[in-house]
């Protein structure tokens, strides 16, 4: 066995790998290709950035989008519920930071997020 160190998509990962001489047979059927790897990603579309000036609220956990509560240019108030997040079948209220005026929403209806996405922007 040799141990080799693999990185993807910067994760660290140590795999121990048999070498086998010319003219072994493999004791048990090789599984098949798309068995033995996960398919490919499409690589993720980079997340947006705040306006230059906004406080950004990004998502605290992976989850779905589920309801946007808010649009660009409404004012909302400390507390108000701007987005709800639905993350392992519970339903996050994603709440304003602070009195302000939506400056963009990042985010719609159905749409899966990871942590730290922008959700919402605001002045």
């Amino acid at each position: 066995m040799r141990k080799f160190q693999i990185t993807v998509n910067g994760t660290a990962y140590e795999v121990e790998v048999e070498e086998l001489s010319a003219g072994a047979s493999v004791s048990a059927p090789a599984a098949p290709a798309a068995a033995a790897a996960p398919a490919a990603a499409k690589p993720a579309a980079k997340p947006a950035a705040a306006p230059a000036g906004a406080e950004a609220v990004n998502a605290p956990m992976p989850g779905n989008i589920l309801q946007v509560k808010v649009s660009a240019g409404q004012s909302v108030k400390k507390g108000d519920n701007l987005v709800i997040l639905e993350a392992m079948k519970m339903e996050n209220e994603i709440k304003s930071p602070r009195d302000g005026v939506v400056a963009s929403v990042a985010v719609t209806k159905g749409q899966s997020v990871n942590t730290g996405d922008l959700l919402v922007s605001l002045n």
